[in-house]
């Protein structure tokens, strides 16, 4: 198994998880783009409409939108994309990340995942679930073998037009009931701001 295999039905009886359905992004404060950012991601936009596959939606608008909330939460973290994340292959907790958030010194290692990101197979937003609450129970359990306090480990699933964010406190998975759009940009960058400052 890999992360990628689990379905959230899964997940939850294998973990013991409680899963919550409940709006915890609502009242996170918006975030303007830095102006210069604007005017290359309005191009990004265009070009995105005649993207067909999942990497050139990523490269177009997930990742300038994860680079810029990065910039803009200061630099306490660092993002990866595309590593390889294993944690307990024998519960399948292994596998490539599309993204993670690490509070990390240095650049070239994970130290303390905070912020796990999948994005959607299909632009099914629901069938990246699964995978994303595994690679959040993952990076829990590899916080605590590293002795690392980080009480809430948050996650999210993304088309690129579509943002569904999560959150694992203990064996609690809230998952947001509101998908945000991209569309007015301040609010899914507020939103990552706040939980990459945290």
């Amino acid at each position: 198994m890999a992360y990628n295999t689990f379905t959230l039905e899964l997940i939850k009886s294998q973990f013991s998880l409680t899963i919550i359905n409940e709006r915890f992004c609502d009242s996170l404060p918006i975030v303007e783009p830095q102006p210069e950012f604007t005017i290359v991601f309005n191009d990004l936009l265009e070009l995105a409409e005649g993207a067909r596959t999942e990497k050139a939606k990523s490269e177009l608008l997930v990742t300038p939108i994860l680079a810029q909330a990065t910039k803009l939460s200061g630099g306490k973290v660092k993002l990866f994309s595309g590593e390889e994340f294993n944690v307990d292959p024998e519960k399948g907790l292994n596998g490539f990340c599309d993204f993670l958030f690490s509070r990390s010194a240095n650049p070239y290692t994970i130290d303390a995942p905070v912020f796990m990101l999948v994005e959607a197979k299909r632009g099914e937003i629901e069938f990246g679930l699964g995978q994303c609450v595994a690679e959040m129970i993952a990076a829990q359990l590899y916080n605590q073998s590293q002795e690392q306090v980080i009480p809430i480990i948050y996650g999210c699933v993304t088309s690129g037009r579509l943002w569904q964010f999560l959150k694992l406190e203990g064996d609690n998975v809230t998952i947001d009931s509101n998908n945000y759009p991209l569309i007015p940009i301040p609010k899914v960058l507020g939103i990552l701001k706040s939980i990459l400052s945290y």
